[in-house]
């Protein structure tokens, strides 16, 4: 009898332990941190997020690559791709490097050209068939087949945009494919224009591009759930642009400020991301240093300000909501520090948490 209850015991406490050690793990995410490297960064990084208490822990260094300014994971979350922002890879052309996720560790597979000089955004298709890397100051777009285990097929379409405008220099800052297109924002041009896939290739499509205010700039963009509206934010005029979906085509609906009418001094825009369930807009200013916040009327699109936090830092480039969606994380490049806020699901508002130290982040991204 005491045997039996001892043996009871004994399964109880590793029944305890086995479910103490899952909560843990439920409560860290993975989080990937791509850098530039001329301030002592080796590359990659890779931090454990704790959800619980909103720290970041266990630093290390993921993978070392120069200026691996943008991250992406294909769907499956088998591989990443990291551009390096350079222009002397071959030809006065950056690079991307794929890379094969095995227990959150990288295992470099190759590393190509991207026909163009800096290259600072990369794109994935839903099915991960197709990637597509914007070259800022080459102002184009290479788009990639991908093969069974990740890698990118060696002769991507090369999309040039240097020869759409004799009076403007073209720069291609953002590649995403939306509803079987590719839109491409390109800052030079204040322009994002839009491509459909047709026997295998890339063409304009029927609504060549959606026209931004001269001197605009447009950065990233981002699409509500349903599709029927298009955040786009304007880093060189600090703008965010609101774009309606009618019968297919995107028409302008309305233009914010994101900086302060008392704010004195230059500031850019940098990123934007809506929350998890859609009912708010974040987006940074590089200058003012302060993350901006909109609360989204669902209806119609249109934005309502809510306010801006401080950054606790300084350059604010990418940031990212966290898996539970309630958490903010910025990278502030040259206070080389990642900053950490609790975001307030009701009203919008973010809350200071916590920071880590971390020569020039530039690109969160959550595994």
């Amino acid at each position: 009898m005491k045997y039996r209850f001892g043996f009871l015991l004994v399964i109880i406490g590793l029944i305890f332990m086995n479910s103490c050690k899952m909560e843990d793990v439920k409560k860290k995410e993975v989080l990937f941190v791509g850098t530039y490297t001329d301030n002592g960064s080796e590359g990659i990084y890779k931090f454990d997020f704790n959800t619980d208490t909103g720290e970041l822990e266990g630093r290390t260094v993921a993978a070392k690559i120069k200026n691996p300014s943008y991250l992406a994971f294909s769907p499956d979350g088998r591989s990443l791709y990291a551009v390096s922002e350079i222009d002397n890879y071959k030809n006065d052309d950056g690079s991307i490097t794929t890379y094969r996720i095995k227990d959150t560790s990288l295992v470099k597979l190759s590393e190509q050209s991207t026909y163009g000089a800096n290259p600072c955004y990369v794109g994935v298709s839903d099915n991960g068939n197709l990637v597509a890397v914007a070259n800022y100051t080459g102002g184009n777009i290479a788009v990639y087949n991908t093969e069974e285990n990740g890698n990118l097929n060696a002769k991507p379409q090369v999309i040039d945009h240097k020869i759409l405008d004799s009076t403007k220099q073209a720069h291609a800052h953002m590649a995403s494919f939306l509803n079987g297109e590719l839109l491409v924002s390109d800052l030079g041009l204040d322009r994002i224009k839009k491509y459909s896939e047709l026997e295998e290739s890339f063409t304009p499509n029927k609504q060549k591009e959606l026209v931004l205010a001269e001197g605009a700039g447009p950065r990233h963009f981002v699409t509500a759930q349903n599709g029927n509206f298009l955040y786009v934010i304007n880093e060189l005029n600090s703008t965010i642009t609101v774009f309606n979906k009618d019968e297919g085509q995107y028409v302008e609906l309305e233009t914010y400020k994101t900086v302060d009418s008392d704010f004195e001094g230059e500031s850019y825009c940098a990123d934007i991301h809506l929350s998890p369930d859609g009912k708010f807009l974040y987006g940074t200013n590089r200058g003012e240093n302060t993350v901006v916040i909109f609360k989204v009327d669902d209806s119609n699109g249109k934005l309502e300000l809510v306010g801006r936090e401080s950054v606790k830092g300084d350059w604010p480039r990418n940031f990212t909501i966290d898996p539970t969606g309630n958490y903010v994380l910025v990278a502030n490049q040259r206070s080389n520090n990642i900053v950490v806020f609790k975001r307030d699901g009701r009203n919008g508002t973010l809350h200071f948490v916590s920071q880590v130290d971390l020569p020039s982040p530039v690109c969160l991204k959550f595994y």
